[in-house]
């Protein structure tokens, strides 16, 4: 069999673009919230204490936020698809010959000859019956469901890496270009994991970026409006 060199075929190679392009997003949401925070904070004042504290407080915040969230959200995904697993394992022990023919006919549903289904059948089942049923009906790998931890941990990374490109942007210029430099840096920022994040998900690349610059320009200048009139 002849694949693209491209084409992620292995489920681990499709696995590891998917942290990929949850990593970017997450970088992305990182650039985007500290960004509007320290510009928003700098239309009230131009002092240094006051932006760092902003910056960092919202960095420290949007990570914690970001990583219980996906911490959540994954356990409960995991405690799912493990009770799920566990129902076809029962399932199996208690009606093996309902369970071949169940996955026969899901082999038949894909294509496959009703003899070329049962002998496919047959054959995963002597091998690992219930690797076979978790792959075709619940489109799970028994021993690579995704870890809370894990999860949690790169997303957390993620944002405080977003996070950190506005901080320092509008920390490091002198006070009368804080703003404008960082705005530019943001918008370059935006457009490149803009670019990224489509290249990984197969998607036109000026689009995304479009939607991530516009988006990220309105919330920047928003947030300067409300701290030049609150400041």
């Amino acid at each position: 069999m002849v694949t693209h060199p491209n084409e992620p075929h292995d489920e681990s190679v499709a696995g590891r673009l998917n942290w990929l392009r949850a990593g970017v997003l997450g970088a992305n949401d990182g650039i985007v919230s500290t960004a509007g925070l320290v510009v928003g904070v700098a239309g009230a004042t131009t002092s240094t204490g006051p932006l760092l504290t902003a910056g960092l407080a919202g960095l420290v915040a949007g990570a914690v936020s970001m990583a219980l969230g996906e911490y959540v959200s994954v356990s409960s995904q995991r405690d799912t698809e493990r009770a799920l697993l566990d129902k076809e394992r029962r399932e199996l022990a208690d009606f093996p010959e309902q369970e071949f023919e169940e996955l026969t006919e899901l082999y038949e549903a894909k294509g496959l000859s009703p003899a070329t289904a049962r002998q496919v059948a047959l054959e995963l089942t002597e091998k690992d019956a219930f690797a076979a049923h978790a792959d075709v009906e619940l489109h799970l790998t028994p021993g690579e469901l995704t870890s809370p931890w894990q999860a949690a941990v790169a997303s957390a990374v993620a944002f405080t890496t977003g996070s950190a490109l506005p901080l320092a942007a509008i920390l490091l210029p002198p006070p009368g270009v804080r703003v404008p430099v960082t705005f530019l840096v943001v918008i370059a920022a935006l457009a490149a994991t803009g670019f990224l994040s489509a290249r990984l998900g197969g998607a036109r690349a000026a689009r995304a970026v479009l939607r991530l610059v516009v988006g990220g320009a309105v919330a920047m200048a928003v947030t300067y409006a409300v701290g030049t009139l609150v400041g």
